[in-house]
């Protein structure tokens, strides 16, 4: 088998896994995740509790697949919306050049000169904790990257000679853009966008670790790791459990990326 679909393989199966655990929390969870039983704090690993319990007795198997929809669903969204709102600025800067690229990639410059999580972390403190601000404050950290990106590509495509051909026939600006620009800087947007999930998993846990996060009880894998730092030395399968979650799910993403860059760029 081949490194591409050794990588295409594990990385598909690793994420199928996790995005079914996710979207069957949504529906049935062995226990309520947030649901207290001081009488069953701390139980290790049974039959009735495949991962043990928590300092407060919940359930961990249902809290870390109640934490894999959060952390899955915060990530999509804020891949979404930061890709399409660099994406439009992108284009638009790209293609027109002049007194608008120029104002717009200045304040650009500006936020990249933060690195990503401490612009994320800043925001997160001004928008408040909950889901929602997460998305946005994420959003807004990684939409340079994706405007820095979409612009490079647009610059050299429109000089090409197909949109010179494009210009000639009559066609407006608007339409040689979505028909001809867009469709040809799909592959890096796919690419950086892959790559950016894994960013943005890792930057939401770290965010409800430093407890600016999805607030409790609700569960996360970061704000899990968080409660669990008091008992790293006495029951450490509370850390080890949230933390291995998240590694695979950057592991899987990582395997997909460049799967998914090997494919779109064959020349790579």
């Amino acid at each position: 088998m081949s490194l591409r679909k050794m990588n295409l393989v594990i990385g598909g199966a690793l994420g199928l896994l996790i995005l079914g655990i996710a979207l069957t929390a949504l529906i049935w969870t062995p226990f309520d995740p947030t649901r207290i039983n001081i009488l069953g704090r701390m139980q290790p690993p049974s039959a009735q509790h495949l991962f043990g319990t928590d300092e407060f007795g919940r359930d961990l198997l249902s809290r870390i697949m109640s934490g894999a929809w959060t952390s899955i669903s915060v990530a999509f969204m804020t891949v979404v919306f930061s890709t399409l709102l660099g994406t439009v600025i992108g284009l638009v800067t790209g293609f027109y050049r002049g007194w608008l690229d120029r104002i717009v990639m200045l304040l650009n410059d500006v936020l990249l000169a933060f690195p990503g999580i401490l612009l994320a972390l800043g925001l997160a403190v001004v928008m408040g904790a909950g889901k929602l601000g997460i998305v946005l404050a994420l959003g807004t950290a990684y939409t340079p990257k994706i405007v820095r990106i979409v612009r490079g590509t647009v610059m050299s495509l429109r000089q090409r000679e197909f949109i010179e051909a494009s210009r000639a026939l009559g066609n407006g600006s608007l339409y040689t853009i979505f028909r001809h620009v867009l469709p040809n800087a799909i592959a890096p947007i796919a690419i950086f966008a892959t790559s950016m999930f894994g960013w943005v998993i890792l930057a939401e846990s770290a965010l409800s670790f430093l407890g600016l996060g999805v607030p409790p009880p609700a569960a996360t894998w970061g704000n899990m790791l968080s409660a669990a730092r008091p008992y790293l030395s006495t029951v450490p399968l509370l850390s080890v459990i949230p933390g291995t979650f998240i590694a695979l799910t950057l592991l899987s993403v990582n395997l997909l990326g460049d799967a998914l860059r090997d494919w779109l760029d064959p020349r790579m």
